[in-house]
């Protein structure tokens, strides 16, 4: 029966006695596993700040753009025809099953004054369910009424940006500002959104009633109730891919479209978007994660080589143990002990060296990183496997020396 214990003691004290070969031998898995570990640190970290920024847009959403515009034969792209209306965010919200919002937008930049401050931001017309739709809190105030959508008030909900430079410390709640010379009384300011997955600031931003804005202050070019986008909000994630379909022929009879006739607008699904930006994430770092498990590969060669020559430098200590009774499976059993002790010595350090790693380029490169359960127990397991298949064919050699040639061998 094979003596595990007196296996693992001489295994262990044949690598103290080379110290620096043994250590030497590790380097390659501790630069494997620490390269895994921050390769895949850096993706993880990548794809849940692209994932976190695109829900900030709103989740369960379906959004409706006006088609493209064809003059003198040139096809002028997607959002240049005015085909949208205020009542087709009204029939898609009456008439598609399971909508919680249908908010029709209309936008454009404009110069805010307060006082004697001012500041270029982006104005949009929408209802009152933006803030459904977009899953935005108020910090402060309330957002304007359906009535005052009838009136055309002029009434604001601002983003903080807005707020800072405009108002600094001051309270902002029922102070007028002017847009394109109206006033307007602030009557909302909303929370933080941050950064969206392009890197604009949503919180740069100005909310008035949709009417405000067709009548007052954009105008529709003649079209009466013409808009730019609709944003839909669905109950359930399961509900956009039949509302999409359901959505399209909806206002393709709404514009009197025949079959084969080219939309006059497009439908875009935020979630399937965000689900194949997840992919290609996920892709992503499992690329970089077989990149550098390379290291390890290398590492493993590295310990091949160097168990091959212990072998050899060790052929009459073999010779020894099989003279007083050693079978060729305590050889080989002594042997893959010692491979894998180096690799998983490596790869406990390569941890550690990797978690760091991924410190620093968080630090220094300003980008997130997150060093998960998965990576640590995937780089640590596969130093493991690394260590025994690698180990095994010098092992397996020297059990098949012949013992009398090995206490002869010099």
């Amino acid at each position: 029966m094979i003596n595990l214990a007196a296996t693992f003691k001489i295994s262990l004290r044949a690598l103290r006695v080379n110290k620096m070969r043994s250590a030497l031998t590790m380097l390659g898995i501790i630069i494997g596993v620490g390269a895994v570990i921050a390769m895949l640190a850096v993706g993880t970290g990548a794809g849940n700040q692209i994932t976190s920024q695109m829900e900030t847009m709103g989740s369960n959403l379906l959004i409706v753009f006006p088609g493209s515009v064809t003059t003198g034969g040139l096809r002028m792209g997607g959002g240049t025809q005015s085909t949208l209306t205020g009542a087709d965010a009204e029939a898609i919200k009456r008439e598609i099953p399971n909508v919680a919002e249908a908010v029709p937008l209309l936008n454009g930049a404009s110069q805010i004054v307060a006082g004697n401050q001012n500041w270029a931001t982006a104005v949009y017309g929408a209802s009152p369910g933006i803030l459904v739709v977009r899953d935005w809190l108020l910090t402060e105030g309330r957002i304007f009424t359906d009535q005052e959508v009838k009136n055309a008030a002029k009434v604001c909900v601002l983003g903080q940006t807005v707020v800072s430079n405009l108002f600094g410390e001051m309270a902002p709640l029922g102070q007028v500002v002017r847009i394109k010379k109206l006033p307007f009384t602030v009557i909302g300011v909303l929370a933080v959104k941050g950064e969206d997955m392009l890197g604009r600031d949503q919180d740069d931003v100005v909310y008035i009633p949709i009417a405000t804005a067709q009548r007052k202050i954009f105008g529709t070019g003649g079209l009466p109730d013409m808009i730019r986008t609709i944003m839909v909000k669905m109950k359930r994630m399961e509900d956009l891919a039949p509302a999409e379909k359901q959505i399209t022929e909806l206002l393709k009879q709404r514009h009197r479209l025949g079959t084969n006739q080219e939309l006059d607008f497009n439908v875009r699904n935020l979630t399937q978007m965000m689900n194949a930006t997840q992919q290609t994430i996920q892709v992503i770092t499992l690329l970089l994660g077989a990149i550098a498990s390379v290291s390890m590969l290398v590492g493993g060669i590295g310990i091949m080589n160097i168990m091959l020559v212990s072998v050899t430098e060790r052929t009459r200590e073999i010779g020894i143990r099989m003279a007083v009774g050693a079978r060729a499976w305590d050889i080989r059993l002594q042997f893959i002990i010692e491979a894998l002790t180096l690799s998983l010595i490596g790869g406990l350090i390569g941890i550690a060296a990797g978690v760091v790693t991924a410190k620093i380029i968080s630090s220094f490169a300003d980008w997130p990183t997150i060093v998960s359960p998965f990576s640590v127990i995937f780089a640590f397991g596969f130093s493991g496997l690394i260590g025994i298949f690698f180990g095994f064919y010098p092992a397996y050699k020297a059990s098949l020396l012949n013992p009398i040639d090995a206490l002869r061998y010099e």
